[in-house]
């Protein structure tokens, strides 16, 4: 039995692949996990310094850039 990628590897590779995306958009590229657990791991990857999240309180958006 293949073993899961950590999500946090998976969140990178999405980023990577669409550059300037937004939570959403990452969270639909990865089906089958909860927006919550998402949001958890694109937290811990921020605080980390592998992914810079730029918030848009007009917009009410957030987009991931790598640094």
């Amino acid at each position: 039995m293949p073993q899961e990628r950590p999500l946090g590897d998976q969140i990178l590779e999405v980023v990577r692949a669409n550059p300037d995306c937004t939570l959403e958009e990452v969270t639909q590229q990865l089906p089958g996990l909860y927006w919550s657990d998402v949001f958890l791991e694109v937290k811990r990857l921020s605080r980390a310094r592998q992914l810079r999240l730029i918030h848009n309180s007009l917009l009410f958006t957030t987009t991931l850039r790598l640094p």
